[in-house]
């Protein structure tokens, strides 16, 4: 970093927050999520033999509470009258679905031929390998800006 940039940026810290450009903020000037690829395993690969990534970009907050409220349910309890029933399982994985690009789980060619209308199901058969599906949940919830913390997911949830 020059030295004419380490004093703007300092410049920019010393204004009252209040004064700062809020431009900054509006929708024309911030950026779109960025794709990213990534090796989920070694056993997808090319016709070349190279290793095939998988490709994720991250979904809006709006997408994410859409897909909290159809994890969540509510049963009667007797006594309790009606409980919220939140399967954060179910919500992690759904993330996971809607944030890889490539390989679409979702696809009719994929539900398909591994006999399932399911695209989390079709997730678990290509992933078989416990490691690989695992490892497939927690990038995707980095890519969303999670981190590899299931608890952070389930407080948003409850909220």
């Amino acid at each position: 970093m020059s030295e004419k940039e380490k004093n703007e940026q300092i410049e920019v810290q010393d204004v009252p927050v209040e004064m700062q450009d809020m431009s900054i903020f509006l929708p024309d000037n911030i950026e779109e999520a960025k794709e990213v690829k990534e090796v989920i395993s070694s056993r997808f690969k090319d016709k070349k033999g190279n290793p095939v990534p998988f490709i994720f970009k991250a979904i809006t907050t709006e997408r994410i509470n859409e897909l909290e409220k159809e994890c969540t349910r509510f049963e009667k309890v007797r006594g309790q009258g009606k409980v919220k029933k939140f399967d954060s399982t179910r919500f992690v994985e759904r993330i996971a679905v809607e944030t890889t690009v490539y390989p679409d789980f979702k696809s009719g060619e994929l539900r398909r031929v591994y006999k399932t209308e399911d695209p989390i199901e079709v997730a678990k058969k290509v992933l078989s390998i416990g490691g690989e599906f695992q490892r497939w949940i927690e990038l995707t919830q980095e890519v969303n800006g999670f981190g590899d913390d299931e608890e952070v997911l389930e407080e948003i949830a409850k909220n």
